[in-house]
């Protein structure tokens, strides 16, 4: 029987390591604990701050792998080089945002730039679609729309599209951030 103090994990000749263990919640030893936190770092990669900024989406954050970084935003390899010759990636987005009981349903391809100009509490979602997909979304949920604006009323159907659209997503920034990423990535 193996004693509860001991790593319980057998060393490459087949004997039980029998090292102290260290506070973790499975029963290894200091050694074995590092050869497992290395395997983990070089097959999942570790999340830290990027060297600089991603060339694709400009976020910060990355992952580290032992052979190189990429993007934690839109997996853009750090050190790859986007066609400066090029304008930036196209992504046409339509957003929802709360502003009091309302709901503005629009789309925009500079989100940031579009976003700051609007009065608003809360950003809710966005949404992968160019005009087409604005009026879509316009005409299937016009029976909350107010007047001819944008703007509608939070009925159920649009809050249920909302979160279904948000299901998943902490950050919609940080999606769009991964479109960019794609875009960019697909034109090469």
């Amino acid at each position: 029987m193996q004693d509860r103090q001991t790593c319980g994990l057998r060393g490459e000749d087949g004997r039980r390591c029998g090292g102290a263990l260290v506070d973790a919640p499975a029963p290894v030893c200091r050694a074995h604990a590092a050869v497992i936190g290395d395997w983990v770092a070089a097959e999942y990669g570790v999340t830290d701050v990027l060297p600089g900024a991603c060339r694709a989406c400009g976020s910060r954050l990355g992952v580290r792998y032992p052979s190189a970084w990429v993007c934690a935003a839109c997996e853009w390899p750090v050190g790859d080089v986007l066609d400066d010759g090029l304008p930036p990636p196209r992504v046409d987005i339509v957003y929802y945002l709360r502003f009091g009981d309302r709901i503005k349903i629009g789309t925009t391809a500079n989100p940031r730039q579009r976003l700051a100009r609007l009065w608003h509490d809360e950003l809710l979602a966005f949404e992968r679609g160019d005009r087409l997909t604005e009026h879509r979304r316009h005409r299937e949920f016009a029976a909350s729309r107010l007047g001819r604006s944008e703007w509608f009323t939070a009925s159920r159907d649009l809050e249920e599209h909302v979160r279904g659209l948000a299901a998943g997503v902490e950050d919609p920034w940080a999606r769009y951030a991964r479109w960019l990423g794609e875009a960019a990535a697909l034109r090469g």
